[in-house]
């Protein structure tokens, strides 16, 4: 046993002892000498300029209000908002109670409503909050046609979709974000609780409806149809079409704010009751992205003209104002590499830091940007698309280095080399700012569920532009060579 213990320890030092300390070749033996490769870096200028843009996509998850004056161009900009209002097919077939538990001793109808209100629910605003602004509420004669695209130019009074006779729906309003009538600790936790703001709109007067019918208030229309048709309140198309094309929201006084409305609410406030108890509710159609929302925006736009012409940078600017072309050096990043392998292209963006004339004013960066081709700019918006880190990319604001980084650029750099020449733009792209709403799949990660175009009030210069003092703006190249 002594002797075999010692011959075991002799095998094990020689084992040692044979270990060489370099490492220069760890791995060689785990691949074939054709899969052994170099790794080369190098970077290419890249140009860059501020194209303007008449108009975007309205369609977004939120619709938007109000007016601002903006400190850099001194532009009016206005947006006004139509909506749509939805109903859920499962709830259709039960939205108010039987109709016995509705008719009350000597009615000549089924049931009324006790009031309604169109609500208005805040998201966020920009602004001052206590400016004093005016609405007008507009009844939609016939519903805005869906299947169509409208930009942020769609003007629904101009198309003519505004009901028009002398018994339409037309209320003005004054409102602003912060209610002075509530009590200081009310306003409080409505601040620290997180709860959403509303503008309550009532249509509580005798309403008429095109037929010439008479209600005592539009919550009752409401309900009366309900009871005589109910083959209207199947789903939301015929609700659109037969009940309630919607109602159009326009900005015609104040100045000092822009809302972001999270959705539209029409709310029916009604009683019935069951054998001697009486029961008060209500009953909300919501103006959600499930149904058509459109936002539109007016701009002076020959007063951004002198900053799309400043060649010394570019520019981001929302809504409906400026984006950024970057022209890719994709034949000089690609020539004399056709055998290579491009495994990593890096662009950053940074932010000016040199103060000018509206230093002063504070106007917010864009929290995300989306680089896509110059050809799907508007293409890629219509049809619902989400950043593939193939061909489209999102990039978020570095609040710490002032900077937007895009990684992984390579797939994108290898399909414009594969397309080359085919259109005029096909080394272009364009940086745009957009708003990314996610959905959280667990506490570490979150998906992207929707891209649309960013409507609040954004701007941002960066480094870049023709005439350019500053370092260029590259692209960071990494290559794999083979060995031959």
């Amino acid at each position: 046993m002594r002797k075999l213990i010692l011959a075991a320890i002799a095998l094990t030092t020689a084992a040692i002892v044979s270990c060489s300390d370099n490492t220069s070749t760890l791995g060689n033996t785990l691949t074939i000498e054709a899969d052994q490769y170099d790794v080369l870096t190098d970077t290419f200028d890249v140009a860059t300029r501020s194209i303007k843009l008449d108009s975007v996509l309205s369609n977004s998850v939120y619709s938007y209000l109000g007016r601002l004056k903006d400190p850099e161009t001194g532009s009016y900009i206005t947006s006004d908002y139509m909506t749509q209002f939805n109903i859920l097919d499962n709830q259709a077939s039960k939205l108010f109670p039987d109709v016995d538990e509705m008719i009350e001793k000597g009615a000549e109808f089924p049931g009324y409503a006790d009031s309604c209100y169109v609500s208005i629910v805040i998201n966020s605003y920009q602004g001052d909050s206590l400016a004093a602004m005016k609405l007008r509420m507009m009844e939609l004669g016939k519903p805005v046609e869906e299947g169509v695209i409208y930009y942020t130019n769609f003007d629904p009074e101009k198309k003519g979709y505004i009901r028009q006779d002398d018994y339409a729906i037309e209320q003005d309003y004054v409102y602003s974000m912060v209610d002075l009538t509530n009590s200081d600790s009310l306003r409080n936790v409505y601040r620290t609780k997180g709860y959403y703001e509303s503008i309550d709109i009532p249509l509580n007067k005798t309403y008429i409806d095109k037929d010439g019918n008479s209600y005592m208030n539009y919550g009752t229309y409401i309900m009366e149809t309900y009871y005589k048709h109910p083959e209207y309140f199947k789903n939301s198309q015929t609700f659109i079409r037969k009940v309630c094309p919607g109602f159009y929201f326009k900005c015609i006084d104040g100045l000092g704010v822009m809302s972001e409305v999270a959705y539209t609410q029409l709310r029916v406030f009604y009683h019935y009751s069951i054998g001697d108890v009486i029961y008060s509710v209500s009953r909300n159609f919501n103006g959600t992205e499930e149904v058509l929302q459109t936002t539109h925006i007016t701009n002076d736009k020959t007063r951004i003209d002198p900053l799309v012409e400043d060649d010394e940078c570019t520019y981001l600017k929302t809504p409906a104002g400026i984006c950024t072309e970057v022209t890719l050096p994709v034949e000089n990043i690609k020539m004399g590499h056709e055998n290579d392998s491009l495994t990593s292209a890096r662009i950053v963006f940074s932010r000016m830091t040199e103060k000018n004339d509206f230093s002063d004013y504070v106007l917010e960066e864009p929290t995300n940007l989306l680089m896509v081709p110059s050809d799907s700019l508007y293409s890629f918006f219509e049809r619902n698309g989400m950043p593939n880190n193939k061909t489209s990319y999102l990039a978020t604001f570095n609040s710490t280095y002032k900077t937007y980084t895009f990684n992984n650029l390579s797939a994108l750099i290898n399909h414009m080399w594969a397309q080359r020449n085919k259109t005029p733009n096909w080394n272009k792209v364009i940086l745009i700012p957009v708003q990314v709403e996610t959905t959280g799949s667990s506490t570490t990660t979150t998906t992207v569920a929707t891209v649309s175009n960013e409507m609040n009030i954004n701007s941002v210069r960066l480094v870049g532009g023709k005439a350019n003092k500053h370092q260029p703006v590259r692209i960071s190249i990494i290559y794999n060579r083979g060995y031959d």
